[in-house]
């Protein structure tokens, strides 16, 4: 899914308004951190939610 970054956390997690209304809490996948990819407040980003818990998600894209 894809959502807005509205809040940074201390340690790699954000809080993400999902463009279907709902909020999420998502942190960075290993190859965002990796390769050092910064994210920001306003930031468009792609989410991987999983089906049992969809207060968390993965965030594994930043769009440009």
């Amino acid at each position: 899914m894809d959502g807005e970054v509205v809040e940074a956390f201390r340690n790699g997690m954000y809080k993400i308004q999902l463009d279907n209304g709902h909020e999420t809490l998502g942190y960075t996948a290993g190859k965002m951190r990796r390769y050092r990819i910064k994210i920001l407040l306003g930031d468009r980003v792609k989410v991987e939610l999983s089906p049992y818990d969809l207060d968390r998600g993965r965030i594994v894209y930043r769009h440009r």
